[in-house]
Parts: C-alpha cells; structure tokens; sequence
C-alpha cells in the first residue's frame, strides 16, 4: 500500500507521536479488507506506540478504530482513507497519539465545552477535495471531546448504505442519525452550528472592534494578496470572509499557477493563509456580508454589516467577495440539488459508478467534467446550449476519443426529472426545431460558468455592470471614494486566480495611495 518515499514520510511524522495508541481493525474475508489490514500493518510497524488489533466488532467492514488504551476515542474510519483521505488518517494518528492540534486555545476550549452524545457520520469519495476538512474537523472533535463521536465513511466502498440513506453529494454529514449538512465545512462552520451561541458570542467580539486602515471583504486570492500588500505598508488590516480562500476551495487540479506546476485549491487556499498570518492581519471567518453602508463624507469610514449581527468600520475598504457557479434556473434544479443534481464532478463523481449522467455546458469546464466522468459512470451525455463546443481543441479531441460519451449541441435544458426522491432525467428543448426531447439519467452535473457575489450591494451606491459585477477603475477603484474591489466580483475580464491575485495587490496599493492622501 504505502511505498517506501511515503513510508519513510510517515515515519517521521510519527516520531511526533508522545504516547501509545491502538489500532482495532474490524475485517471480513474481502478483498479489501485484506488491502486495509495489508495497509494497518505497515503503519503499525513505523512506530513502537502503535499496537494492531484486528478482533473488532464493528458493524461496518472493512473499518478501523484509533484508541488509547483502556478508552474508546470515538474515531473511525469505515474504508481505506487513501487518496485524499490520507492527510486525514495521518493527522488523526498524530492527535490520537498526543500531538498538539494546530488550532487556537480557544477552539480547543470550545470543543471541549460542547454538551451532549454527538455521533457524527461523514460520507465521503477519495477524490473529493472539500470531503479532508469536514473529516479532520470531526476527527479532532472526537479527540479532544469524548462527548463526540465520528465515524469517516468511504461512499464507494459502502454503496448498500450510500443507496438507502440516499446519499448522492458528499461530504455528506449525519448527527445522531439524522442529515447535518453537505458540503465543505470548516471546524469553525461545525462548531458555530453545534454550539449555538458561538455565533452571537463573535458578532459582540467584532462589534467591539476598532475602525480598520483597511478591510477586506472576501478572503479568496484577491482579498489574501490584498491582506499582504496592507500590511505590509505597516496599516491597520483585516479580513472578514465567509471561508478563506472563496471558491478556489473548490478547485481540484490547479496547473497554470506561475511558477507552481501543479496544486490543488485547498492546498493553495492553506498556503494563502498561511502566508496572510505571518503579517499582523485581523483574520475574521464565518463572516458574510449583507450590507454597505458608504460614508457621507469625504474621508470617513464605511461600514459593511454581516448577517451574524456584527459590523465592521473602515477608512477604505477592498471587495472582494468573488463569484458562484451559475445555476441552470429550471424546474426541478432547486428541488434535486444534492439528490442527483451536482455541481463538483471531483466530489459527487464516484457516488454515480455505473450510473448514466448529464454534463451542462460546453466550455472547459463543462467538457473537463464530462472527461473525469467518463472514466467513473457508464455514460456522460454533455449538453451545450451553442452550436459548437467552447472548450479548447485538446480538450475536445480527448472528449471526442471517449467511447462512452455523447455530446448534443444546439440544446437548452428546460426542467429537472425527478421521483420526488431523486433524479431520474432531464428534458431539453432542441434549438433548431423546438422539440422537447427527454433523456433517462440519475445524475446532473451543472458547468455553466460563474455568478459574481454582489446581490448584498444592490442597494448600495456602487456601480455594477449589467452581469452584476463591480465597476473599477484601473486603480480598482469603485464608483465610491475609498472603496476598490477586486478579483472574479469585478469587471476584469478573465477570471483566474493569478489575475485575481494582481487585482487584489494593485488594490490594496490603490487603497494606500487614497489613504495617504487625504
């Protein structure tokens, strides 16, 4: 299983482990049991404080549990937590065995605060980049708190539960057996919905706050590069985001980043983050913007009011909030998002194994999806709404060479098919003739390109473009004195992370230079 680079890896991380720790592996006779225990036992014998058991009675098999002895910590992965998964088997190594977690005093103190039998279940796919953070978040909890319990499930491996739980976006998250939440989810977003006054505790914290120099709004590759080019002017700096590092999170392969050959978006939007803490940088997450309130006079502070109830002043203030993926806006779409209509092919894609899918929408995107599905479900029909396909040759003759793939072009969806339960196809309106056409499938992936973040600023005095972006200037100005944006919110065309990362740097520049001179 682990090759001899990644073992000698492994081993010196466990060389951080300060006290002993057991692995109990609950087997059967298959296959991949024999490849987990095959897997457990090459672990075990990096580090003489880890003992092998495999007489678990665990109901799920192949799974393994990480306890210290004489206690059940409440962690268990269910499947072999390879792929990306396997951070997350090594951090829980590392935590069940005493090494401190990366995380503020206060967080810990917060988990251990939490009330109550919390049993979570993660659903997750090896190849799903959002599932690592859901799943080292519940992990840790279970660690520090045994009031918390959390089992990680591979979907692929346990189908017979991922069907009748109906399972079909992951990460999938269940508390106490019922349905918590779906999607990435940071241990601040867990706690903040588990312990329900950590909302209402944080908006008094912000409110208490002094004016900032300089505020971001958003804290994707535009508002991180804006963070470090304020601070770095020695200015009174923060962050207020939803997540920090917005919708690259949600990237899976990265390689047109200068520089880097090849990334992935969580392991950038860590690298941004990092870099934004080494600078005196007010970092302020689960914060979503509602409202703009300008200043009246030249000069004065502007006020940004987030839907937790808090609200931060600044002299200038940097937008940044980013960009969405387009939905189709057809019947059925809202009804079924998450029961087989689904917007991440690198997430959802292994829970559709031998399933038939659609793909909407023709760009690089679109054609990219219907590429990576190809290779997971037994067959991709790829709708694009032109008459030709608009994603690049390369990709296009790859798709072309794809047995099981079909593209209809010239072609608009027009509703969402479903038992009520789920989907079960998809009409379409054939553009030439008009006829509706209806296609039997189980699964809809939508690429249609993204939304800008500015519905919050409709009301507000800044100027946005007919498509909702924000207007600047080539200062990144907005049409409000100390107020720029910057990044996929703007009307800078082509949207990429280096241009966002440019944007948000000459920005902050523009915000410095307005300051100085009032």
């Amino acid at each position: 299983m682990l090759d001899d680079n990644l073992k000698s890896q492994l081993q010196t991380y466990l060389q951080k482990v300060t006290q002993p720790f057991e692995i109990v592996a609950s087997l059967d006779d298959g296959d991949k049991s024999k490849e987990l225990f095959k897997l457990l036992e090459q672990i075990a014998g990096l580090s003489d404080k880890i003992t092998l058991r495999s007489d678990g009675r665990d109901v799920r098999t192949p799974s393994f549990a990480l306890n210290r002895p004489g206690e059940d910590t409440g962690l268990v992965f269910a499947g072999i937590p390879m792929g990306h998964e396997f951070t997350s088997l090594v951090l829980a190594l590392l935590q069940v065995g005493g090494h401190p977690p990366k995380v503020s005093d206060e967080v810990i103190e917060q988990i251990k605060s939490l009330d109550g039998e919390l049993n979570f279940e993660t659903y997750y796919s090896l190849s799903c980049q959002n599932c690592p953070d859901v799943v080292q978040a519940l992990n840790l909890m279970a660690v520090l708190n045994p009031n918390v319990r959390h089992v990680a499930i591979d979907g692929a491996l346990f189908q017979d539960e991922v069907e009748r739980r109906e399972v079909m976006s992951v990460p999938s998250i269940y508390l106490n057996g019922e349905p918590f939440d779906q999607g990435r989810m940071s241990l601040e977003q867990i706690l903040a919905k588990v312990d329900t006054g950590a909302a209402r505790r944080e908006a008094a914290k912000l409110n208490e706050k002094q004016a900032y120099e300089v505020l971001m709004v958003g804290g994707g590759p535009a508002g991180a590069a804006a963070a470090i080019y304020a601070a770095r002017k020695g200015i009174r700096t923060g962050v207020a985001t939803e997540r920090f590092g917005g919708q690259v999170l949600d990237t899976m392969a990265i390689e047109n980043f200068i520089s880097v050959s090849e990334t992935n978006g969580p392991k950038l939007a860590a690298a941004l983050e990092e870099h934004v803490k080494q600078y005196e940088v007010d970092i302020m997450p689960l914060q979503r913007a509602v409202k703009l309130v300008p200043s009246t006079q030249p000069g004065g502070e502007h006020e940004v009011v987030f839907e937790s109830g808090a609200s931060l002043k600044s002299r200038s203030l940097i937008l940044a909030t980013g960009a969405r993926w387009r939905e189709m806006g057809v019947p059925g779409e809202e009804e079924y998002r998450n029961k087989g209509v689904a917007y991440c092919p690198h997430c959802d894609g292994p829970l559709f194994k031998g399933k038939r899918v659609a793909v909407i929408g023709g760009g690089n995107s679109g054609v990219e999806a219907a590429i990576d599905l190809a290779g997971l479900v037994e067959h991709v029909t790829l709708i694009e709404f032109m008459d030709e396909l608009r994603a690049d040759a390369v990709l296009q003759k790859k798709l072309a060479s794809l047995p099981n793939v079909d593209v209809i072009k010239g072609a608009r969806t027009t509703e969402v098919n479903g038992d009520g339960k789920r989907v079960n196809g998809l009409t379409y309106e054939d553009r030439s003739s008009g006829e509706l056409r209806r296609l039997e499938l189980e699964g809809i992936f939508v690429q249609i390109g993204l939304v800008p973040n500015t519905e919050w600023l409709t009301d507000s005095s800044i100027e946005l473009s007919p498509r909702g972006e924000i207007v600047v200037d080539d200062h990144g100005m907005t049409s409000v004195p100390g107020i720029f944006a910057a990044g996929d919110v703007t009307t800078v065309p082509y949207k990429q992370i280096v241009i966002a990362m440019g944007e948000g740097s000459k920005a902050a520049l523009g915000a410095f230079d307005y300051l100085i001179r009032l």
